[in-house]
């Protein structure tokens, strides 16, 4: 780095800021405008803010990793954007219509206020261990590839490189945050987005450039990290389910080990939770003006959100290539004797390619797109997080607060989040394979929600009693899981070598996460439909309009004239951009 990309980044960091406090200024003290920027943001604004929010850590640090260790087959993940088409044609039309601030919201008013308060508390802990610290950890990761030497000394103790990116980037994040709210959370992720994107296609450009092009990336690398389908059928396993982990603790995120069965029926329930359910997400969605607003953006991300496997699995696998091609020399010794990446290089292989591939000047703009990254994501986290404590658990406590007090509350939440954002770094610092372990955390948590969702708008007959309950089970299982998986993962005395083989401890922690998930979805299901059945019918009053079959003939048409065929030919398109991809990378 030097002072021309320092240049770049400071210029950044003054356009960003100096928008935030444009936004601002602009901003009332309402809830409406504090979580949700009044109702008002345009299609663009919410399809580049839904795709900013997911870019984050598990992208950066992620899918390059991915790509260098096992090429193309998290793709399966990225090709995902057809969920987003559900978010806007299926799913949105009924939280617009509800006028809700918050997902548990909308099921109380499907199902009853312990729903919602369930749902609630449920994703908050998911986004404080999750999304927030996973962020800190990739600050630190992406501030270490790139300033390895950079140290702040105060008195007789030493900060790295790595203390210095999470504290920075939770900082600088939550200060517009705190003062902003979804607004400038908005409207700052635009910008982030389309920084991202063109600092990403510049290192994806060079990187080829570097190497020799599109033809010498395929023929320096294994013919089977192009193909999405070959890691999902490890040699020696074909036909079979096979229920157990191959090796590792999380094969599933580095390994070439993915079986098929999981990534075809679990994936598919974890990316519909994500992108239709989940507060991160829809947030943006719920501050559109109308339905039409809400589809058009959804559509929109659905086309970004194509990008990734462009922009981070492709240069992972560049890396690779340059590092076994002797192109680049500072990555040769990256690589085992195997020809395969070493997993702790592989993570920091976006950070590394743009240092060590990107001119002067580029260098400065592709840092500052990976910080738009890091800080979008950790923006949409505390954003939600905030909204879901207020609304959910404040408002309901204090049902004449004013509006003046929500929003302080809500600035207050943020900074609380924020504080917890700067004492999960020693933790994760610490903690040896946490990052890995957290990514199998939404795998636990994501069926028994994707079911009350899901099932509660297409069966009418499902009541609060099979939700609630299902929701506790669903819970429960998880968190069983994940209190299995937590001595194992940090290695912690007495678990080094993990369970006793064959004993019930042993056989949940080896069991695949994806096949694990999908267990939990079954009981979830079973759970949801025997216990409303068994129990009485909600009432007509309760369920109208909040599912299919009792949408009133105004809200059909309404909804019909939202959409036109221009909104019907964009989503063909990204369906037939999927196809594309999957059929290239496949043989």
């Amino acid at each position: 780095m030097v002072s021309l990309d320092w240049l770049v980044i400071a210029l950044y960091f003054s356009g960003l800021l100096g928008l935030a406090w444009w936004v601002i200024r602009k901003g009332k003290d309402t809830t409406d405008d504090y979580f949700l920027a009044g109702r008002n943001l345009g299609w663009w604004v919410i399809g580049a803010s839904i795709f900013a929010s997911n870019i984050g850590s598990e992208h950066l640090v992620g899918l390059a990793g991915s790509g260098a260790t096992s090429g193309v087959a998290l793709a399966h993940y990225e090709l995902h954007a057809w969920c987003l088409l559900v978010l806007g044609w299926v799913m949105a039309p009924f939280y617009i219509r509800s006028r809700v601030f918050t997902m548990p919201e909308f099921l109380e008013k499907r199902f009853s206020a312990t729903v919602r308060w369930v749902l609630s508390l449920i994703s908050l802990v998911a986004y404080v261990l999750t999304k927030i610290a996973v962020g800190i950890f990739a600050g630190g990761v992406v501030f270490g590839s790139l300033l390895p030497e950079m140290q702040i000394e105060i008195g007789s103790v030493v900060f790295d490189s790595f203390w210095i990116g999470s504290v920075l980037v939770i900082l600088l994040t939550g200060i517009y945050t705190v003062l902003g709210g979804m607004r400038a959370v908005a409207y700052t992720e635009t910008v982030q987005t389309f920084i991202l994107i063109l600092g990403s296609l510049l290192l994806t450009w060079f990187g080829l450039s570097k190497l020799g092009g599109w033809s010498e990336l395929r023929a320096v690398l294994d013919p089977d990290m192009f193909n999405l389908w070959k890691p999902l059928i490890p040699a020696g396993m074909e036909g079979t389910w096979a229920p157990l982990k191959e090796s590792g603790r999380m094969a599933w995120y580095f390994n070439t080990n993915y079986p098929w069965i999981g990534m075809l029926l679990c994936a598919p329930i974890i990316g519909l939770w994500y992108w239709t359910t989940d507060q991160y997400i829809v947030q943006r969605a719920l501050g559109a003006p109308s339905e039409r607003e809400a589809r058009r953006g959804s559509i929109f991300a659905a086309f970004l959100k194509l990008l990734p496997v462009f922009i981070f699995i492709i240069p992972g696998m560049i890396w690779l290539a340059l590092a076994k091609s002797g192109k680049v020399p500072e990555f040769a010794s990256m690589v085992g004797s195997d020809g395969k990446a070493i997993v702790d290089y592989a993570q920091g292989s976006f950070a590394l390619m743009v240092q060590y591939v990107m001119p002067v000047g580029l260098r400065g703009l592709v840092v500052a797109g990976l910080l738009a990254a890091l800080m979008s994501s950790l923006a949409g986290a505390f954003n939600a997080s905030s909204t879901l404590f207020t609304i959910d658990f404040y408002q309901k406590l204090k049902p004449h607060a004013t509006q003046h007090q929500l929003v302080w509350i809500g600035r207050m939440a943020t900074t609380i989040l924020v504080i917890i954002g700067l004492l999960w770094i020693p933790v994760i610092r610490g903690g040896k394979g946490l990052y890995e372990y957290l990514q199998g955390v939404q795998g636990y948590l994501a069926p028994p929600i994707f079911v009350v969702f899901f099932f509660g708008i297409f069966m009418k007959r499902l009541n609060a009693k099979g939700c609630l309950s299902a929701l506790i089970v669903g819970f429960v299982l998880g968190i069983f899981r994940l209190i299995v998986d937590t001595p194992v993962t940090l290695k912690l005395a007495g678990f080094e070598n993990g369970y006793t083989e064959g004993s019930l401890f042993w056989i949940v922690n080896n069991t695949y996460f994806q096949y694990y998930s999908l267990f939990i979805f079954l009981i979830s299901v079973i759970v949801m439909i025997a216990g409303s059945y068994l129990t009485e019918k909600p009432s007509e009053e309760q369920i109208r309009n909040l599912t299919f079959s009792t949408l009133s003939e105004d809200h059909r048409l309404e909804s019909r004239e939202s959409w036109n065929r221009w909104d019907v030919i964009n989503s063909t398109i990204v369906l037939l951009l999927i196809l594309m991809a999957y059929l290239y990378f496949t043989g």
